[in-house]
């Protein structure tokens, strides 16, 4: 019975999860510099390419993994991307039938390139779907002011997630 225990410890510490990406598959370790031209906007949402294009550049300087450059010669990697689709639709709604919560949803054509080998394509995903939830304040009376907060922290948490995906081989 003690060997049969003493066999089996080491397959009960071996269980579990581990991760299965990594950033050196992606990113050699000679990358040191991004360049993150502004994203093409396809949709009818105004700015919405510039908030997603400032937020996806400040993710990466926030990570401290890359230097943001903002030319293509002095990019090791340059990172494309379009918005193809925006959408924002209601969710939940209160006793009055106003919406408590919606739904935004992003469609994003992403390229991230080796600049130093003829913009050799290092990772590409032409259907980068990113959806999240936000909460409306139903008090405010400025409904366009809360969607344009609700939309820059959605800018935010797809750059969280699009540069995760990038740098942890997620």
């Amino acid at each position: 019975m003690k060997r049969f225990v003493l066999f089996l410890l080491p397959l009960l510490a071996s269980c579990g999860y581990g991760l299965v990406g990594n950033a050196n598959n992606l990113l050699a370790p000679t990358v040191h510099t991004i360049e993150v031209p502004a994203f093409v906007n396809r949709t009818t949402r105004v700015e919405l390419e510039q908030r997603v294009t400032q937020a996806v550049a400040a993710e990466f300087v926030s990570r401290g993994r890359l230097k943001l450059v903002n030319s293509a010669p002095a990019a090791d990697v340059i990172l494309r991307g379009s918005i193809d689709s925006f959408g924002i639709f209601p969710v939940a709604f209160n006793q009055q039938g106003r919406a408590t919560q919606y739904q935004i949803s992003i469609t994003a054509k992403i390229e991230l390139l080796d600049h130093r080998a003829d913009d050799k394509v290092l990772w590409k995903n032409d259907q980068y779907r990113f959806t999240e939830n936000y909460q409306v304040n139903t008090e405010s009376t400025d409904a366009f002011d809360q969607e344009t907060r609700a939309i820059n922290e959605i800018a935010v948490r797809f750059a969280e997630s699009l540069v995760t995906n990038l740098l942890e081989g997620f």
